[in-house]
Protein backbone atom coordinates (compact mmCIF):
# COMPACT_ATOMS: atom_id res chain seq x y z
CA UNK A 1 0.00 0.00 0.00
CA UNK A 2 2.85 2.50 1.19
CA UNK A 3 4.70 1.64 -1.84
CA UNK A 4 1.60 2.27 -4.50
CA UNK A 5 1.47 5.32 -2.67
CA UNK A 6 4.77 6.29 -2.65
CA UNK A 7 4.69 5.81 -6.52
CA UNK A 8 1.63 7.37 -7.44
CA UNK A 9 3.35 10.54 -5.40
CA UNK A 10 6.77 10.27 -7.25
CA UNK A 11 4.55 9.94 -10.97
CA UNK A 12 2.85 13.32 -9.56
CA UNK A 13 6.09 15.14 -8.36
CA UNK A 14 7.56 13.99 -11.84
CA UNK A 15 4.77 15.84 -13.71
CA UNK A 16 5.00 19.00 -11.29
CA UNK A 17 8.69 19.00 -12.15
CA UNK A 18 7.95 18.60 -15.79
CA UNK A 19 5.53 21.50 -16.19
CA UNK A 20 7.13 23.46 -13.32
CA UNK A 21 10.43 23.49 -15.92
CA UNK A 22 8.32 24.04 -18.99
CA UNK A 23 7.05 27.42 -16.97
CA UNK A 24 10.69 28.19 -15.64
CA UNK A 25 12.14 27.69 -19.32
CA UNK A 26 9.17 30.39 -20.70
CA UNK A 27 10.30 32.64 -17.73
CA UNK A 28 13.84 32.72 -18.58
CA UNK A 29 13.06 33.29 -22.23
CA UNK A 30 11.71 36.48 -21.59
CA UNK A 31 15.18 37.99 -20.87
CA UNK A 32 17.79 35.28 -22.01
CA UNK A 33 17.75 34.93 -26.05
CA UNK A 34 18.50 31.48 -27.66
CA UNK A 35 21.58 29.33 -25.47
CA UNK A 36 18.62 26.36 -24.88
CA UNK A 37 21.36 23.96 -24.34
CA UNK A 38 23.01 25.91 -21.60
CA UNK A 39 19.82 26.73 -20.06
CA UNK A 40 19.07 22.91 -19.73
CA UNK A 41 22.41 22.34 -18.10
CA UNK A 42 21.61 24.58 -15.47
CA UNK A 43 18.16 23.46 -14.88
CA UNK A 44 19.86 20.31 -14.48
CA UNK A 45 22.62 21.07 -12.37
CA UNK A 46 19.62 22.38 -9.73
CA UNK A 47 17.73 19.06 -10.30
CA UNK A 48 20.99 17.04 -9.68
CA UNK A 49 21.92 19.47 -6.55
CA UNK A 50 25.45 19.88 -8.08
CA UNK A 51 27.62 23.21 -9.14
CA UNK A 52 28.92 24.13 -12.45
CA UNK A 53 31.43 26.33 -14.23
CA UNK A 54 29.91 28.26 -17.25
CA UNK A 55 32.89 29.33 -19.69
CA UNK A 56 32.22 32.00 -22.19
CA UNK A 57 33.89 35.27 -23.84
CA UNK A 58 32.36 38.43 -22.03
CA UNK A 59 29.18 39.82 -23.11
CA UNK A 60 27.83 36.65 -23.64
CA UNK A 61 24.89 36.57 -20.68
CA UNK A 62 26.69 34.09 -18.37
CA UNK A 63 25.84 36.40 -15.36
CA UNK A 64 22.76 37.32 -16.34
CA UNK A 65 21.07 33.49 -16.80
CA UNK A 66 22.26 32.77 -13.41
CA UNK A 67 20.82 35.52 -11.85
CA UNK A 68 17.91 35.25 -14.12
CA UNK A 69 17.08 32.01 -13.16
CA UNK A 70 17.47 32.59 -9.03
CA UNK A 71 14.45 35.18 -9.66
CA UNK A 72 12.64 32.90 -11.74
CA UNK A 73 12.86 30.18 -9.01
CA UNK A 74 12.30 32.70 -6.00
CA UNK A 75 15.88 31.61 -4.95
CA UNK A 76 18.38 34.06 -2.74
CA UNK A 77 20.88 34.95 -5.28
CA UNK A 78 24.47 36.33 -4.16
CA UNK A 79 27.31 37.06 -6.90
CA UNK A 80 31.62 37.72 -5.58
CA UNK A 81 33.37 39.35 -7.74
CA UNK A 82 36.78 37.05 -7.55
CA UNK A 83 39.59 39.36 -7.88
CA UNK A 84 43.72 38.89 -6.99
CA UNK A 85 42.86 40.40 -3.35
CA UNK A 86 39.89 39.01 -2.33
CA UNK A 87 40.21 37.19 1.15
CA UNK A 88 38.74 33.95 2.50
CA UNK A 89 36.20 36.03 4.64
CA UNK A 90 35.57 38.24 1.69
CA UNK A 91 33.18 34.80 0.44
CA UNK A 92 32.69 32.98 4.28
CA UNK A 93 32.26 35.82 6.54
CA UNK A 94 33.95 36.52 9.76
CA UNK A 95 33.50 37.04 13.62
CA UNK A 96 33.00 40.79 13.89
CA UNK A 97 33.12 42.76 17.33
CA UNK A 98 29.53 43.72 18.50
CA UNK A 99 28.42 45.97 22.01
CA UNK A 100 25.16 45.73 23.45
CA UNK A 101 23.15 48.07 25.48
CA UNK A 102 25.11 48.04 28.48
CA UNK A 103 28.70 48.32 26.90
CA UNK A 104 29.88 44.53 26.94
CA UNK A 105 31.30 43.37 23.71
CA UNK A 106 31.54 40.04 22.14
CA UNK A 107 32.29 38.27 18.80
CA UNK A 108 29.16 38.07 16.48
CA UNK A 109 29.69 36.16 13.35
CA UNK A 110 28.46 38.14 10.13
CA UNK A 111 27.66 35.78 7.20
CA UNK A 112 29.51 36.04 3.78
CA UNK A 113 27.62 36.12 0.35
CA UNK A 114 28.39 32.60 0.04
CA UNK A 115 25.06 31.80 2.34
CA UNK A 116 22.97 32.13 -0.32
CA UNK A 117 20.81 29.58 -2.13
CA UNK A 118 22.70 30.25 -5.82
CA UNK A 119 26.28 31.95 -5.55
CA UNK A 120 27.83 32.93 -8.81
CA UNK A 121 31.22 33.08 -8.44
CA UNK A 122 32.22 35.46 -11.37
CA UNK A 123 35.94 34.72 -13.05
CA UNK A 124 36.48 32.30 -10.10
CA UNK A 125 40.02 32.01 -11.81
CA UNK A 126 40.96 35.94 -11.11
CA UNK A 127 41.81 34.73 -7.50
CA UNK A 128 44.64 32.85 -5.86
CA UNK A 129 44.15 28.73 -5.14
CA UNK A 130 43.54 29.80 -0.94
CA UNK A 131 40.57 31.75 -1.84
CA UNK A 132 39.53 29.62 -4.84
CA UNK A 133 39.55 26.50 -1.39
CA UNK A 134 37.56 28.55 0.97
CA UNK A 135 34.63 27.33 -1.80
CA UNK A 136 35.53 23.88 -1.87
CA UNK A 137 33.95 22.60 1.77
CA UNK A 138 30.83 24.95 1.07
CA UNK A 139 30.42 23.02 -2.61
CA UNK A 140 31.22 19.37 -1.45
CA UNK A 141 29.50 19.15 2.23
CA UNK A 142 27.08 22.61 2.26
CA UNK A 143 28.73 23.67 5.33
CA UNK A 144 31.04 26.53 5.95
CA UNK A 145 33.81 26.27 8.83
CA UNK A 146 35.32 29.82 10.42
CA UNK A 147 37.27 30.28 13.73
CA UNK A 148 36.69 26.67 14.05
CA UNK A 149 32.72 26.95 14.19
CA UNK A 150 30.60 25.33 11.36
CA UNK A 151 27.65 26.52 9.95
CA UNK A 152 25.21 24.39 7.51
CA UNK A 153 24.34 26.27 4.29
CA UNK A 154 20.47 26.69 4.03
CA UNK A 155 19.34 23.83 0.95
CA UNK A 156 19.28 24.39 -1.46
CA UNK A 157 22.64 25.42 -2.80
CA UNK A 158 24.72 25.95 -6.02
CA UNK A 159 28.08 27.45 -6.62
CA UNK A 160 28.07 28.82 -10.65
CA UNK A 161 31.23 29.94 -11.70
CA UNK A 162 32.37 31.86 -14.18
CA UNK A 163 35.14 31.94 -16.52
CA UNK A 164 36.52 33.52 -19.87
CA UNK A 165 38.70 31.52 -21.60
CA UNK A 166 40.32 33.53 -23.94
CA UNK A 167 42.37 36.17 -21.14
CA UNK A 168 44.45 34.33 -19.15
CA UNK A 169 46.67 37.44 -17.97
CA UNK A 170 46.76 37.52 -13.74
CA UNK A 171 44.44 34.26 -13.84
CA UNK A 172 45.00 31.60 -11.45
CA UNK A 173 44.02 28.07 -13.28
CA UNK A 174 41.63 26.00 -11.02
CA UNK A 175 43.30 23.19 -9.27
CA UNK A 176 41.91 19.56 -10.49
CA UNK A 177 40.59 18.47 -7.33
CA UNK A 178 38.33 21.80 -7.33
CA UNK A 179 37.39 21.23 -11.06
CA UNK A 180 36.80 17.72 -10.37
CA UNK A 181 34.05 18.80 -8.01
CA UNK A 182 32.18 20.73 -10.79
CA UNK A 183 29.61 18.56 -12.01
CA UNK A 184 29.37 20.85 -15.93
CA UNK A 185 31.55 22.98 -17.69
CA UNK A 186 28.51 24.62 -19.67
CA UNK A 187 29.98 26.28 -22.74
CA UNK A 188 28.24 29.20 -24.22
CA UNK A 189 29.14 30.47 -27.66
CA UNK A 190 28.15 33.20 -29.89
CA UNK A 191 24.31 33.20 -31.14
CA UNK A 192 23.63 33.09 -34.75
CA UNK A 193 22.52 36.72 -36.56
CA UNK A 194 19.11 36.93 -35.81
CA UNK A 195 19.13 36.10 -32.35
CA UNK A 196 21.93 38.68 -31.72
CA UNK A 197 19.45 41.04 -33.06
CA UNK A 198 16.96 39.75 -30.95
CA UNK A 199 19.61 40.67 -27.95
CA UNK A 200 20.04 44.17 -28.81
CA UNK A 201 16.48 45.03 -29.63
CA UNK A 202 15.43 43.77 -25.85
CA UNK A 203 18.94 45.31 -24.23
CA UNK A 204 18.38 48.47 -25.78
CA UNK A 205 14.62 49.28 -24.33
CA UNK A 206 13.94 49.62 -20.89
CA UNK A 207 14.14 46.47 -18.69
CA UNK A 208 9.88 45.90 -18.00
CA UNK A 209 10.51 42.29 -17.53
CA UNK A 210 9.11 40.84 -14.09
CA UNK A 211 8.43 37.09 -12.94
CA UNK A 212 5.83 35.33 -11.06
CA UNK A 213 7.95 32.02 -9.84
CA UNK A 214 5.91 28.59 -9.79
CA UNK A 215 8.61 27.14 -7.88
CA UNK A 216 10.64 27.82 -5.07
CA UNK A 217 13.31 26.37 -2.67
CA UNK A 218 11.42 23.37 -1.07
CA UNK A 219 10.16 22.51 -4.90
CA UNK A 220 13.65 22.32 -5.64
CA UNK A 221 14.64 20.01 -2.65
CA UNK A 222 11.91 17.58 -3.25
CA UNK A 223 12.75 17.23 -7.07
CA UNK A 224 16.37 16.72 -6.22
CA UNK A 225 14.97 13.54 -3.90
CA UNK A 226 13.07 12.66 -6.48
CA UNK A 227 15.78 12.24 -9.26
CA UNK A 228 17.75 10.08 -6.42
CA UNK A 229 14.84 8.02 -6.75
CA UNK A 230 14.73 7.17 -10.79
CA UNK A 231 15.68 3.65 -11.57
CA UNK A 232 18.76 3.03 -14.03
CA UNK A 233 19.36 0.05 -15.95
CA UNK A 234 22.93 -1.87 -14.99
CA UNK A 235 23.59 -1.73 -18.61
CA UNK A 236 23.18 2.15 -18.67
CA UNK A 237 25.26 2.76 -15.52
CA UNK A 238 28.15 -0.25 -17.30
CA UNK A 239 27.94 2.37 -20.75
CA UNK A 240 28.43 5.76 -18.45
CA UNK A 241 31.34 3.83 -16.60
CA UNK A 242 33.13 2.67 -20.02
CA UNK A 243 32.97 5.91 -21.69
CA UNK A 244 35.33 7.14 -18.25
CA UNK A 245 37.18 4.31 -17.86
CA UNK A 246 38.19 5.18 -21.91
CA UNK A 247 39.60 8.74 -21.03
CA UNK A 248 42.30 7.52 -18.93
CA UNK A 249 45.62 6.50 -20.63
CA UNK A 250 46.67 3.95 -18.48
CA UNK A 251 43.99 2.11 -19.24
CA UNK A 252 44.72 -0.90 -20.54
CA UNK A 253 42.12 -1.19 -23.33
CA UNK A 254 42.93 2.92 -23.60
CA UNK A 255 42.39 4.01 -27.32
CA UNK A 256 45.66 5.24 -28.68
CA UNK A 257 44.72 8.50 -29.22
CA UNK A 258 43.90 8.78 -25.51
CA UNK A 259 47.58 7.64 -24.96
CA UNK A 260 48.54 9.99 -27.28
CA UNK A 261 46.35 13.30 -25.81
CA UNK A 262 45.46 12.45 -22.20
CA UNK A 263 47.93 13.21 -19.35
CA UNK A 264 45.53 12.39 -17.23
CA UNK A 265 41.60 11.17 -17.48
CA UNK A 266 38.02 11.57 -15.18
CA UNK A 267 37.88 10.43 -11.98
CA UNK A 268 34.50 8.39 -10.73
CA UNK A 269 33.16 11.05 -10.22
CA UNK A 270 32.56 11.93 -13.85
CA UNK A 271 30.74 8.94 -13.98
CA UNK A 272 28.05 9.77 -11.26
CA UNK A 273 27.44 13.38 -12.28
CA UNK A 274 26.76 11.24 -16.06
CA UNK A 275 24.28 8.94 -14.02
CA UNK A 276 22.52 12.05 -12.20
CA UNK A 277 22.28 14.26 -14.89
CA UNK A 278 21.27 11.42 -16.93
CA UNK A 279 18.18 10.53 -14.58
CA UNK A 280 17.40 14.46 -14.10
CA UNK A 281 17.12 14.75 -17.75
CA UNK A 282 15.32 11.63 -18.12
CA UNK A 283 12.80 13.76 -15.81
CA UNK A 284 12.87 16.81 -17.75
CA UNK A 285 11.95 15.21 -21.12
CA UNK A 286 9.11 13.43 -19.08
CA UNK A 287 10.65 9.48 -19.26
CA UNK A 288 10.76 7.57 -15.87
CA UNK A 289 13.87 5.85 -17.38
CA UNK A 290 17.68 6.53 -18.06
CA UNK A 291 18.77 5.99 -21.47
CA UNK A 292 22.11 5.86 -23.32
CA UNK A 293 20.62 8.95 -25.50
CA UNK A 294 20.97 10.68 -21.93
CA UNK A 295 24.43 9.77 -21.16
CA UNK A 296 25.85 10.55 -24.71
CA UNK A 297 24.14 13.94 -24.86
CA UNK A 298 26.02 14.76 -21.16
CA UNK A 299 29.41 13.63 -22.36
CA UNK A 300 30.70 16.62 -23.16
CA UNK A 301 29.60 19.17 -20.19
CA UNK A 302 30.70 16.20 -17.97
CA UNK A 303 34.07 15.13 -19.36
CA UNK A 304 35.81 18.58 -20.63
CA UNK A 305 36.53 20.12 -17.50
CA UNK A 306 37.83 16.52 -16.42
CA UNK A 307 40.72 15.59 -19.22
CA UNK A 308 44.18 17.33 -18.96
CA UNK A 309 45.31 17.19 -22.04
CA UNK A 310 49.36 16.42 -23.25
CA UNK A 311 51.52 19.06 -24.93
CA UNK A 312 51.21 17.05 -28.25
CA UNK A 313 47.22 17.76 -28.25
CA UNK A 314 47.56 21.08 -26.70
CA UNK A 315 50.20 22.23 -29.37
CA UNK A 316 48.06 20.37 -31.80
CA UNK A 317 45.23 22.11 -30.65
CA UNK A 318 43.04 19.28 -29.98
CA UNK A 319 40.22 20.10 -27.35
CA UNK A 320 38.90 18.08 -24.90
CA UNK A 321 35.49 18.23 -26.84
CA UNK A 322 37.35 16.58 -29.97
CA UNK A 323 38.89 13.85 -27.75
CA UNK A 324 35.33 13.15 -25.91
CA UNK A 325 33.78 12.98 -29.52
CA UNK A 326 36.15 10.36 -30.86
CA UNK A 327 35.55 8.47 -27.46
CA UNK A 328 31.75 8.49 -28.29
CA UNK A 329 32.70 7.45 -31.82
CA UNK A 330 34.13 4.21 -30.37
CA UNK A 331 32.49 3.63 -27.59
CA UNK A 332 29.05 1.91 -28.64
CA UNK A 333 26.54 1.50 -25.75
CA UNK A 334 25.50 -2.65 -25.59
CA UNK A 335 22.18 -3.55 -27.39
CA UNK A 336 19.39 -2.19 -25.55
CA UNK A 337 15.94 -0.96 -26.11
CA UNK A 338 16.81 1.96 -23.50
CA UNK A 339 16.88 4.82 -26.12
Amino acid sequence: MNAEIQGNDDIALAEKLRSGLGHVRQELSRRIVGQEEALDQVLLTLLVGGNSIITGVPGLAKTLIVHTMAQTLDLKFSRIQFTPDLMPSDITGTDIIQEDAEGRRSLVFAPGPVFANVVLADEINRTPPKTQAALLEAMQERRVTVQGKTFTLAPPFFVFATQNPIELEGTYPLPEAQLDRFMFDIVIGHLPEDQEMEVIRRTTVLDTVSFTPTLGAADIVEFQKLVRRVPVADDVIRYAVRLVRMTRPDEASAFDFVRNWVEYGASVRAAQYLVLGGKARALMFGRAHVGFDDIRALARPVLRHRLLRTFAAESGRVTTDAIVDRILERVAPPPSNLR
